[in-house]
């Protein structure tokens, strides 16, 4: 009978194991958006709010052109539901007294009935009156109250269904273009990020550090960071500048090239809260060797304590 695998120690186990941030990460239910009944339906005609539609009010677009939808990336978005909410609202307009027709995003409600939402987070929109719907839009956007993602969001709409450029936008929000630009570029980051931005884990600024990074995976290893240790905007860009340098990269990837997977694992992990280039593992043939970790500051050693306790 084979003998189980022994384990490694509980501080590296965890490590390797990544840690559980589902404590701090609650989906986002909209629970402060007023639920759509029969009785109010006919007051929300174009309007720029988001508000909860219970699923049994809402029916798909006989016009959707899309007839296929992938079930495995459906499965997946409705896990990222199910995890963190319906980040992005979905469009609907009223069809007679207590119904709902999808106008845009049909693939998030597919993904929200599977998660088994009882309301979807929605925008209620009258097609026929873009001048009204453009008012509304640019009203709501001056609210004290909309977080971030809620900001870019009707950024966002105003382009799709106002047809306003960013320029136009500046001029009737009252804001400078690069202000809408930055709001905007929000909405490329995975949907997990966003989701940290709207319910405040990390700020505007950490976003606007994470989005210098081209790669999606890497940009919530960072998020992880930032929401495990609590670092500034200005630790998460040396942070940053510390994993990029060019020449520790190519011989951080020469290094670990020759080094077996298990090695390669606690590489990576230690990088991500330490930086790449403050990691080294030595290993001889016959297996026996070190790891070397070096620090710039009392907060990583404090994430890295995270890490290894597992919290």
């Amino acid at each position: 009978m084979p003998q189980p695998p022994r384990g490694i120690g509980k501080g590296l186990g965890a490590l390797l194991g990544g840690s559980d941030l589902s404590g701090l990460r609650q989906p986002v239910g909209y629970v402060n958006k007023e639920i759509v009944t029969p009785q109010t339906a006919a007051g929300h005609r174009g309007n720029a709010d988001i508000v909860r539609v219970p699923v049994d009010m809402i029916e798909p677009n006989p016009f959707q052109p899309r007839t296929n939808f992938d079930e495995d990336a459906l499965e997946e978005l409705a896990d990222s539901i199910r995890s963190l909410g319906l980040i992005q609202p979905i469009t609907v307009r009223r069809k007679g007294t207590d119904k709902y027709q999808i106008i845009s995003g049909e693939r998030r409600y597919r993904a929200c009935r599977r998660a088994a939402l009882t309301e979807i987070p929605a925008y209620i929109l009258e097609p026929t009156d873009q001048g009204m719907l453009e008012m509304a839009i640019v009203e709501n956007v001056q609210r004290a109250d909309l977080d971030p993602i809620e900001v870019a969001l009707s950024y966002q709409r105003l382009i799709d269904e106002c047809n306003l450029t960013q320029e136009q936008m500046a001029s009737r929000v009252g804001k400078k273009r690069v202000s809408i630009t930055n709001y905007l570029r929000l909405l490329r980051l995975p949907a997990k990020i966003q989701h940290d931005i709207k319910v405040g884990l990390i700020s505007v600024g950490h976003a606007k550090v994470l989005l210098s990074v081209d790669d999606p995976k890497y940009q919530e290893i960072l998020c992880d960071a930032v929401v495990r240790s609590g670092m500034s905007v200005r630790e998460l860009e040396a942070k940053i500048a510390r994993d990029l340098k060019p020449e520790a990269s190519r011989k951080a990837v020469r290094r670990n090239e020759a080094l077996p997977e298990a090695h390669r694992q606690v590489l990576e992990k230690i990088g991500s809260v330490m930086g790449g280039s403050n990691v080294k593992v030595s290993r001889n043939e016959s297996g026996k060797g070190s790891i070397t970790i070096r620090f710039s500051s009392d907060s990583e050693v404090e994430s890295l304590l995270a890490l290894l306790s597992g919290k």
